[in-house]
């Protein structure tokens, strides 16, 4: 039974969940689909816009100690600029993984009675800036599987709000 004591619990667990299913969704791209282009953008590029998003808005989109990646150039993260620099299955892995360990420090250090405080010079809550991150999340997820599903007829696996979160070798598809 999932736990529901506290605010910050239940956005712990659905972010817990949205991450596990990001990585997936990452993990089911094929090679061969990485540099496609959808919507005029290549695939690792909407992937990046998402990533990045979530790294930049989930806490403090007006943190003035913001570090954009190492790999990061103007515009990369935008999907209506094209970009010469590409990004392989590796910047975008590992950049997932320091997002999304950022993300769950950040959301073990919180507590329900700072969800409506503003962090510091930004005009919303940090409560909006997560939902607004899963609003986002759920639009590109959706098209990043829609991409997928209609080139591979396979449809990535997603773990919704009962299913355990696999662990070790699973079928990164549903079957």
């Amino acid at each position: 039974m999932l736990k529901q004591e506290s605010l910050v619990v239940i956005i712990e667990d659905q972010t817990r969940r949205a991450l596990w299913e990001v990585k997936n969704v990452i993990d089911c791209i094929p090679n061969e689909l990485w540099n496609k282009l959808y919507c005029e953008m290549p695939l690792w590029k909407h992937v990046y816009h998402m990533l990045h998003s979530l790294d930049l808005w989930f806490i403090n989109p007006r943190d003035i100690n913001f570090q954009e990646p190492s790999f990061h150039e103007k515009d990369l993260n935008n999907l209506d600029v094209t970009s010469e620099k590409r990004l392989t299955r590796e910047d975008l892995d590992s950049y997932y993984n320091q997002t999304a360990e950022k993300i769950r420090h950040y959301i073990d250090d919180l507590q329900d009675n700072e969800l409506l405080e503003m962090p510091a010079n930004c005009d919303y809550t940090k409560f909006t800036l997560i939902l607004a991150q899963f609003r986002h999340l759920d639009s590109h997820m959706g098209m990043i599987m829609g991409f997928i599903i209609d080139d591979t007829n396979q449809w990535p696996r997603v773990v919704g709000l009962e299913k355990e979160i696999p662990q070790g070798d699973y079928n990164k598809f549903f079957e």
